[in-house]
């Protein structure tokens, strides 16, 4: 029943009520013990429901206005979502879309009603497939916002480069219920900025960055190249045993890539906060002057490589590390006033696996090291080299 007809109603019932109420009040010739005790308590209660009748009436006026703001609320984020110039995907935690938006469905070239209830993976190209599915698994782990770059296909149209910025969605409880994906083409981006770049150093600056913290494993993508802008990564691999094997260090403006190697696994790992930008190797080919500009820190990678591997050939154990610290002096070593300072600490088995031997043999031999005054440990814990 409608509140305010009930309320009329109530009004109506009432009033007859009171005007009863009142004239067998006044009227002198009947007593008051005279008026029955159940009239006056139907008196009373009709009051009382009236009362209770316009209290509830406020409250729903009050609930309904509520219910606009929410309303306005819900449409103002809607038309965000919508109308917003990066494409928008939310999905379950299985990469299934639950909703799009439009910029979305354009640079994927299919309507809406079509790409709800697709697997975002559908859209991603078959060589590419196995590492989305490795970054998807790990998403729910972290809380922090997640930067991917991914090679996607449109339907029934061409591939693109795509940035992924993905959020977990979670509720009050904190259990991890949705994906928020923001979308943008940077294929075209890219070719503006060819065109419009005069220099290498310019070239870079222009670009995306994405940033790793001390520790982290960075993701990597056969069609992308990662420039250091700052930082230094670790590169490895591992060999039947499990044990790792350090290839390699790229440090500030030098580069490395899943690309640039022929290992089924590789792996790379922030030894401190990098900074790195992405270059597609799709650009080299239609680039002469960014190939031209990219091929000495090539490389540089690849002789710093054959230089680990010519250490893990030496006959003594001595020898391998004294070569190795003379190589890590001259890639990530700083003067200070004892000696030349290794800018980044590198624990016993990251030395250990690049020598080839175990973390006990590395811990006695750089004990050893220390107490003939060769090297010293500063309070961070980095090798100082006497000599």
């Amino acid at each position: 029943m409608n509140i305010k007809l009930f309320i009329k109603r109530l009004e109506a019932l009432h009033k007859p009520l009171a005007d009863l109420h009142q004239t067998a009040s006044i009227l002198p010739w009947i007593p008051a013990d005279m008026l029955p005790q159940a009239y006056q308590e139907l008196y009373s209660n009709s009051k009382m429901l009236q009362l209770a009748a316009k209290e509830l009436y406020q409250q729903n006026e009050a609930l309904k206005e509520t219910q606009i703001l929410l309303e306005t609320e819900r449409q103002n984020y809607q038309n965000l979502f919508e109308y917003a110039p990066d494409g928008s995907l939310v999905t379950d935690k299985a990469g299934i879309i639950q909703n799009a938006n439009i910029a979305a469905t354009k640079l994927l070239n299919i309507p809406k009603k079509f790409l709800i209830g697709k697997a975002i993976i559908q859209f991603v190209c078959l060589e590419e497939r196995q590492h989305f599915r490795q970054e998807l698994h790990q998403l729910y782990q972290a809380d922090r916002t997640k930067e991917l770059i991914i090679r996607l296909q449109q339907r029934h149209g061409e591939y693109f480069d795509a940035a992924f910025t993905v959020r977990v969605i979670r509720n009050p409880e904190g259990k991890a219920i949705n994906l928020l994906w923001l979308l943008r083409n940077i294929s075209d981006r890219q070719q503006t900025e060819l065109q419009s770049t005069e220099s290498y150093s310019e070239f870079i600056q222009n670009r995306p960055r994405y940033k790793y913290s001390k520790g982290e494993t960075i993701p990597l993508n056969n069609s992308v190249v990662w420039y250091v802008v700052q930082g230094l990564v670790k590169l490895s691999t591992f060999c039947e045993t499990g044990e790792e094997i350090l290839l390699g260090l790229a440090k500030t403006q030098m580069v490395f890539g899943s690309g640039m190697t022929s290992l089924s696994i590789y792996q790379a790992t922030a030894l401190s906060d990098v900074e790195l930008v992405p270059i597609y190797l799709s650009e080299l080919s239609v680039t002469p002057a960014l190939s031209h500009s990219l091929l000495p820190k090539i490389n540089q990678r690849l002789q710093q490589t054959e230089s680990f591997l010519v250490i893990s050939k030496k006959q003594l154990v001595e020898e391998r590390l004294q070569h190795l610290l003379e190589l890590l002096k001259q890639e990530i070593g700083e003067p200070v006033e004892e000696g030349t300072r290794l800018s980044v600490r590198l624990t016993h088995e990251d030395i250990a696996s690049a020598c080839g031997t175990t973390r006990v043999t590395i811990t006695r031999l750089l004990g050893k090291l220390q107490q003939q005054g060769l090297i010293s440990i500063d309070a961070k814990k980095h090798i100082i080299l006497k000599v």
